[in-house]
């Protein structure tokens, strides 16, 4: 990951801004349920037109910003994550030109090619999605469970117990299923290379008639690859219905503790719903994040097999060329004169 992080650097700019726009959007969503609070209990209640008007007027204004910031963050975000891919892309085909034939068996050409395809496609959607999610995520998730308890304490007091349990769940199938990604994506590789072999060698293999031999050897290197992918993902998937049962038990008991205190008048209707949208907040934010979590897990693993892949010694990288190596290497630095060393080199 310190590699990737080391090509992010290259797009400062992008990764700074992607996230600050989307802490902007995250604040003026954050404003909305006060808004609405003062629209209930102000407006509605006094049957003051103007102030509705006002209040809606706000909201739309809410709604206009929060859309233009989130564009924008997507914009920085996706330029940084396809720019990060680019440059990975690049040096790990650099690093493939500077490999021998030994080299490229010991390394495995369909788990170069994995590398540079399933990994690199997962790497830059994680960083796409860390740029988005990272900082916004926790800041909804926070901010509301302060801003409930600028509302009222004891109903706030749901949302700090609500919250560790669903940042313990998160944690915790994270912790397991990263492990099982990264074995997901190295038998990935064994897939594509069994494919490689079939493809390559098809002449010889009809010609010995061993049609049903590699059938074989490829239905039980895909069978085991399907069955680590439904393990991780059936750990995975029990993000979702884990934090929806958590949330929901949480609304639950907000709205019946909201409607005992609205109903001996310490609490109002404005308030109640605010603390609802807030919850509802937390929900969503919290579905995204581990949506987001699944993805980065993956691409976690993705970015440690390409940074073993880029960190592999070849013999051109320790000075150990070969001849024709050395001399094409030379060649291509005279410029104009390139033809000249290659022909003095075959005579």
């Amino acid at each position: 990951m310190k590699r990737v992080f080391g090509y992010l650097a290259k797009f400062k700019k992008e990764a700074i801004l992607a996230p600050l726009f989307k802490m902007l959007e995250a604040t003026f969503e954050l404003l909305v349920p006060l808004v609405v609070k003062s629209l209930v209990d102000v407006g509605i209640r006094n049957a003051d037109k103007p102030y509705i008007l006002a209040m809606c007027g706000l909201l739309v204004l809410f709604c206009i910003i929060g859309f233009v910031s989130a564009a924008t963050a997507q914009y920085f975000s996706a330029k940084a994550a396809v720019g990060v891919a680019t440059e990975l892309r690049h040096d790990m085909f650099l690093k493939v030109q500077r490999f021998c034939h030994a080299e490229l068996d010991t390394v495995g050409i369909s788990n170069t090619l994995t590398r540079m395809t399933s990994d690199l496609s997962q790497v830059q959607t994680g960083i796409n999605m860390t740029l988005r999610l990272l900082l916004r995520s926790p800041f909804i998730v926070f901010g509301a469970m302060i801003l409930a308890f600028t509302i009222d304490v004891k109903c706030a007091l749901i949302f700090a117990v609500a919250i560790p349990l669903l940042l313990v769940v998160v944690f915790a199938i994270t912790l397991v299923t990263i492990p099982m990604f990264r074995r997901v994506q190295s038998k990935l590789g064994d897939v594509l290379k069994s494919t490689r072999g079939s493809l390559v060698g098809a002449r010889v293999i009809r010609a010995f008639c061993a049609e049903d031999r590699m059938t074989r050897e490829f239905d039980n290197e895909n069978d085991l690859l399907t069955s680590m992918q439904k393990k991780a993902a059936r750990i995975s998937v029990l993000l979702n219905p884990l934090t929806y049962l958590i949330i929901n038990a949480a609304v639950i008991v907000l709205i019946w503790t909201g409607a005992v205190r609205m109903e001996a008048g310490l609490l109002t209707q404005g308030a109640l719903l605010a603390l609802y949208d807030y919850m509802s907040q937390i929900l969503i934010e919290l579905i995204k994040f581990a949506n987001f979590i699944v993805t980065v897990t993956k691409s976690v693993a993705s970015a440690e097999r390409i940074d073993e892949f880029i960190r592999f010694k070849s013999n051109m990288d320790s000075g150990m060329f070969y001849p024709l190596q050395a001399a094409a290497a030379k060649a291509l630095s005279l410029g104009d004169d390139w033809y000249r060393e290659l022909n003095a080199l075959y005579r």
